[in-house]
């Protein structure tokens, strides 16, 4: 029975960490003893700040195995989705401004579940082929 995982980067946590750093910093350097600067830099900081624990907490964002996917929901909880549940997982691929963003979308009829290729550590593309290799293995 395959088991399948895919996981946020690391450098990721590690980029948001330091982001949330710079902005103590710079309103360090430069606030001035202005609240308002102090109060966005440091709401921003904070708001980085737990974006990268949660990656640090859950950082396996998606799971299949022959029962179905497991996803991420919400800040850090889990689902489970049965393959019966699934109807479709595609790709949504669109490029503005000559960049290119693709998503993977798991549709479980009353949900639909969104992973970008920095949540899942690769291409959305192989993702999307393993799932289905998976899911039609099981489902036969």
């Amino acid at each position: 029975m395959p088991y399948l995982e895919w996981r946020v980067r690391p450098v990721l946590p590690v980029t948001k960490l330091l982001g949330a750093a710079a902005l103590v910093v710079l309103v360090v350097a430069f606030g001035d003893g202005d609240p308002v600067r102090w109060a966005l830099a440091l709401a921003a900081a904070a708001g980085l700040t737990l974006w990268a624990v949660r990656d640090l907490i859950r950082p396996v964002r998606l799971t299949a195995d022959a029962a179905g996917v497991t996803v991420v929901s919400g800040f850090a909880a889990r689902r489970h989705l049965p393959w019966a549940r699934i109807e479709r997982v595609r790709v949504d691929s669109r490029t503005r401004r000559g960049l290119r963003n693709e998503l993977l979308e798991i549709d479980a009829g009353e949900s639909l579940h969104l992973f970008s290729a920095h949540e899942l550590g690769t291409d959305p593309q192989n993702v999307a082929a393993a799932l289905t290799e998976l899911a039609q293995r099981e489902r036969s």
